[in-house]
């Protein structure tokens, strides 16, 4: 199981961790998935990930932040598996990848401050084989969707975000101030780790912004970790991006 427990970024208040819970680019073939495996440098060293380059010339991005490395969390996690596919299916060029110390990734644990590094040189290597983007995306579970709210504050060029289990009881979400980008909060209604409460609360200050629209759904019995419910996730996190890409497609 994964958590999204951990210790608050630069600007914010440090908080432990204490709840548990369930560059160059080289290409190789990945046999498993048939993805491509990617190795790229990192302000720890190398990071590993798994990355799909879309065929379509529309230029879209998406990177896909996984939850607290300290918890088991992974690029493998099954909601950051369904999420990368979502963004693979509307022609995306999409990457998750390890954060530093997790799988073959180097480097250690660094209480979410290296973690956000990290993903700014993943976001990196990403522009880099697509230059000629337009579009881009983060989306994060758990402790992955805190750190992509503050790569989201540094990186203007992100156009929309999925937040999944925002740990807002956790974490301070302050720096969101103003939120830059319009996106969807999604947590559940069963939630032991993070109350629905909070996240609701989280919303309802972001909402009073001018500019931006945060769509906020919360799944009827669903916990944590989304067991047995990913499907109810997935409906409602694409039915969404359907909606912004159309819109985005319209203007």
């Amino acid at each position: 199981m994964e958590c999204a427990v951990g210790c608050c970024a630069r600007g914010a208040t440090r908080q432990p961790a204490t709840l548990p819970a369930r560059s160059s680019g080289n290409l190789r073939s990945a046999e498993q998935e048939n993805m491509p495996e990617v190795i790229f440098n990192g302000p720890a060293g190398r990071l590993e990930g798994r990355y799909h380059h879309a065929k379509s010339p529309n230029g879209k991005l998406a990177i896909i932040l996984h939850p607290h490395p300290q918890f088991g969390g992974t690029m493998n996690n099954p909601v950051v598996h369904q999420l990368f596919y979502a963004f693979v299916r509307r022609n995306f060029s999409v990457l998750r990848f390890n954060f530093r110390g997790v799988g073959r990734s180097q480097g250690l644990f660094d209480n979410g401050l290296g973690e956000l590094s990290d993903a700014a040189a993943a976001l990196d290597w990403l522009q880099i084989y697509n230059r000629d983007a337009r579009t881009c995306w983060i989306a994060g579970v758990s402790f992955g969707a805190w750190i992509g709210m503050q790569l989201l504050m540094r990186r203007p060029e992100i156009d929309g975000f999925i937040s999944v289990a925002p740990p807002a009881n956790l974490y301070d979400f302050s720096f969101l101030a103003p939120c830059p980008s319009s996106g969807l909060m999604v947590n559940g209604a069963n939630d032991s780790v993070v109350p629905p409460a909070e996240v609701t609360k989280l919303v309802d200050r972001l909402k009073t912004q001018r500019g931006i629209v945060i769509d906020h759904v919360t799944i009827p019995d669903a916990n944590h970790f989304f067991e047995d419910k990913t499907e109810e996730l997935m409906h409602t996190v694409e039915s969404y991006l359907d909606k912004r890409l159309a819109a985005d497609e319209a203007a």
